[in-house]
């Protein structure tokens, strides 16, 4: 999972924080209507550190883990009572704890698949704890042919192309990136490419371990555009419960 580059991270701490600014008082939210009131919270991809600020401004231990060293020295500003490493969450040693954030669509980044990372979750959680994430979906770009969409900033400006191949369950975002540098602009490239994941398959691989599972259309109140969903899945807290057989693997 390619991590964002100084410029692209820029420019989303600059022009595209709504996601996270929403989702964050909304975790809090869930966590203590759950009865989960504090303890260690790890933020899954956290990158710019929105949502692991709302945690550790409501009292929770934060660890956040994102592969994006640019992304990581905004988090450590944004949220300086959180702890940071930089690293795979795929491949990072997860601590046990009350509950996993996954917020804007990382998950969908891992060419692993969805069921090594569940697995590792539901390992690390404790009894009762909480995973919530957003994931993107097929009919996420509703339109035939890429969709090609332009923003701008004081100092930045970013056009993306979007496209969907509904038969490989496959989104590619083609980005170009100018940012201000001196007296001109620098110009870059990324492309960034998500699996689709259908909410009644991650549902039901949550639950095939274990997870009690809610698909919900928004963080808040909010209905996401089609084709991107959130889920809250939650370990039982009972000791008798057990993980059920035939998780498979993607």
């Amino acid at each position: 999972m390619k991590g964002y580059g100084e410029d692209l991270a820029h420019i989303h701490a600059s022009g595209f924080t709504a996601l996270a600014e929403t989702a964050g008082p909304a975790v809090v939210g869930l966590l203590r209507g759950a009865g989960i009131e504090s303890g260690l919270v790890v933020d899954l991809g956290c990158g710019n550190g929105i949502t692991s600020r709302a945690l550790v401004d409501a009292g929770y231990d934060v660890l956040g883990i994102d592969s994006s060293r640019p992304f990581l020295a905004r988090a450590r500003r944004e949220a300086p009572g959180a702890r940071f490493r930089h690293g795979s969450f795929l491949e990072e040693r997860l601590p046990e704890c009350r509950a996993f954030l996954a917020v804007g669509e990382v998950l969908a980044y891992t060419e692993r698949g969805l069921d090594p990372v569940f697995r590792r979750v539901y390992r690390a959680l404790r009894p009762g704890g909480m995973f919530v994430l957003d994931l993107p979906g097929p009919g996420r770009v509703p339109h035939d042919g890429p969709v090609r969409n332009w923003w701008e900033g004081e100092d930045w400006a970013i056009l993306i192309e979007t496209e969907e191949n509904p038969r490989r369950r496959l989104l590619t975002r083609r980005m170009i990136t100018f940012r201000r540098a001196g007296r001109g602009w620098r110009r870059g490239e990324e492309t960034h490419r998500q699996r689709l994941h259908p909410p009644s398959e991650t549902g039901a691989r949550l639950r095939r371990l274990g997870f009690r599972v809610r698909v919900r259309r928004g963080y808040a109140g909010e209905r996401f555009a089609p084709g991107h969903y959130v889920v809250v899945a939650r370990k039982p807290s009972s000791a008798s419960a057990r993980p059920r057989r035939g998780t498979g693997a993607d």
